[in-house]
C-alpha cells in the first residue's frame, strides 16, 4: 500500500505556474471553435511563442519569428514600415484575451530541415538587438500602432546548442550575439526580464550551461532567467536539472535570475523511441507523467514551465489536431489548475516512488492530486491511502484514468483516510467544498 499524508495547516509559498505552454490557443479569426474555451477552462498561466510560425491559423511564416515580422534585414530598423506585425498581433491579442501572460522568445523557429533559412547568425548583431527592441515597444509601448501589453518575459533565441536545426554558429559566436543583444536590450528596457537561450537538456547535463553562464559574468551580461528544456518520462531528469541550473546560477553569481523550463514532454528517447512517444503523448502515461511532473517541481527550484506543445503537432497530448478534442493531459492541467487556484502550497507527502501528491490551502478551499505514474508495462494496481490531516469539510473525489475523464468517483470525509485501488497512471483530484 502507498500512503499518501497532507497537512492543510501547514502551508508555504504560493503555488507556482507550472501549468503554462507552449503557444497559445486555436480558433478561427471570429475567436470561434478551436481551444480558446480551453484555454480558459485550465487557466493557463504563460503561453511561450516559439515555433508558433508552422502553424497557419497563428499566421505561418509571418508569425513571432523574426524573420516573419521584420522580413527583408536590410531594411531601416527605425522604419515602422519594415515591420509586418498583423498576424501576430492576431495572435498576441487573441492568447492574452483569454488570460495568458506572454513568454515570447526573439529568434527563430527549429529547421529540421536538409537546408536552413533563419537560424544562421545574423550578420549584424547590433541591429538585430534593435529590431528586438522595437518589437518590444510594439507590443509594450504602442509603438507602431501597438500596443500596452506589459510583456514581461522575452526570451533571446532558442536551443543554441542543438545545431544546426536551431543555431548554425559556434558557441563562441552566439556568446557574442547574446552579449550584445542582452545589454542592448537591457539597457532599453531595465524593468523588463530579459534572459534565455533556452537550452536543449544535453547543455545542462554536459557542463555547456555552465560554461555559458560563467562566460556571461565574466563580460558583465545581465541575466533575468535562464531557460531550459527537458523531454524525458523519468521524473527524475526533470527535479537533477533543475537542481543543476538553480546551483550554476547561484555559484556564478546570478542569485536572483529565474529558472524557466520552457519546454517539456514525455520522450523515451530522440532515436528509436520516437513513435512510441508520440503514442504515449496522448494516453494515460503522458497524462500521468504531466501531473507527476507538475507535483514533483513544486519542491524544485524551477519557476515557470511551459508545456510542449499546445499547437497542433506530435507533442501536443492537450488537444487532438483540427477536431480539438481533449486528451488526457489536458485534464491533469485541469486538476493542477483546481490545486494553483487553492492558493499556497501544502505539505505533503508519500512513501512510494511510483506515487505523487500535491496539496494546496488558503485556509478556507482546499485541493490536492495523487499521482499513481510508472512508464513499467508490468505494473499492477496499487492500493493508495490517502490522509489529509487540517481539512474540515467533506471532499469531492474525481478520478483521471483510461476510462475516467475526471469524472467525480466518491466523497471523502473529513478527518478520515480515503482509500482506493488504482490503476497504473491514474490521477486523482481531491477538492472542498464538496457541494450537493
Amino acid at each position: 500500500m502507498a500512503n499518501v499524508r497532507i497537512n492543510a495547516q501547514k502551508t508555504a509559498e504560493k503555488i507556482k505556474p507550472l501549468h503554462g505552454t507552449v503557444n497559445g490557443p486555436v480558433a478561427n479569426h471570429d475567436n470561434s471553435c478551436g481551444t480558446v474555451e480551453a484555454f480558459r477552462e485550465i487557466g493557463v498561466p504563460y503561453v511561450r511563442l516559439h515555433d508558433s510560425s508552422f502553424f497557419a491559423n497563428y499566421g505561418g511564416e509571418h508569425t513571432v519569428d523574426i524573420s516573419g515580422i521584420f522580413p527583408d534585414f536590410d531594411k531601416d530598423p527605425y522604419d515602422p514600415a519594415s515591420y509586418d506585425f498583423y498576424f501576430t498581433d492576431m495572435y498576441v491579442q487573441r492568447t492574452v484575451g483569454v488570460g495568458c501572460r506572454i513568454l515570447y522568445r526573439l529568434g527563430q523557429r527549429i529547421e529540421v530541415r536538409a537546408k536552413t533559412y533563419h537560424v544562421h547568425p545574423p550578420k549584424d548583431y547590433k541591429k538585430w538587438a534593435v529590431i528586438c527592441e522595437h518589437i518590444i515597444r510594439h507590443y509594450n509601448e504602442g509603438w507602431n500602432e501597438g500596443f500596452r501589453l506589459g510583456i514581461e518575459y522575452w526570451e533571446i533565441w532558442n536551443e543554441p546548442d542543438n545545431v544546426p536545426p536551431c543555431w548554425t554558429g559556434t558557441a563562441e559566436q552566439f556568446d557574442d550575439f547574446f552579449e550584445v543583444s542582452a545589454k542592448h536590450l537591457k539597457g532599453c528596457f531595465p524593468e523588463l526580464k530579459i534572459g534565455g537561450p533556452a537550452f536543449a537538456e544535453w547543455s545542462v547535463d554536459n557542463g555547456n550551461v555552465e560554461r555559458f553562464v560563467k562566460e556571461m559574468k565574466r563580460r558583465g551580461v545581465p541575466i533575468d532567467f535562464l531557460s531550459w528544456h527537458t523531454y524525458s518520462r523519468v521524473v527524475g531528469d526533470f527535479t537533477r536539472r533543475a537542481a543543476e541550473v538553480r546551483r550554476v546560477l547561484d555559484a556564478e553569481g546570478y542569485p536572483r535570475a529565474e529558472s524557466i523550463l520552457d519546454e517539456w514532454n514525455y520522450l523515451v528517447n530522440w532515436k528509436d523511441g520516437m513513435r512510441e512517444s508520440y503514442y504515449k503523448i496522448i494516453s494515460m502515461e503522458g497524462a500521468a507523467l504531466v501531473a507527476a511532473v507538475q507535483a514533483t517541481m513544486q519542491n524544485s527550484a524551477v519557476d515557470i514551465m511551459t508545456y510542449y506543445d499546445a499547437r497542433p503537432c506530435a507533442f501536443n497530448g492537450l488537444f487532438r489536431a483540427f477536431t480539438y478534442d481533449k486528451y488526457k493531459a489536458f485534464y491533469s492541467f485541469l486538476f493542477f489548475s483546481k490545486v494553483y487556484a487553492a492558493g499556497n502550497r501544502a505539505e505533503s507527502s508519500t512513501d512510494d516512488r511510483d506515487v505523487y501528491a500535491l496539496a494546496a490551502s488558503d485556509g478556507g478551499s482546499f485541493a490536492a492530486t495523487v499521482t499513481y505514474y510508472t512508464y513499467d508495462p508490468e505494473a499492477k494496481e496499487k492500493t493508495v491511502s490517502v490522509n489529509a490531516e487540517g481539512v474540515r469539510e467533506d471532499l469531492n473525489v474525481y478520478l483521471l484514468d483510461e476510462e475516467h475523464d475526471g469524472a467525480f468517483l466518491c466523497k471523502a470525509k473529513a478527518g478520515e483516510t480515503l482509500t482506493l485501488t488504482l490503476r497504473p497512471n491514474s490521477v486523482l483530484l481531491l477538492q472542498s467544498p464538496a457541494k450537493e
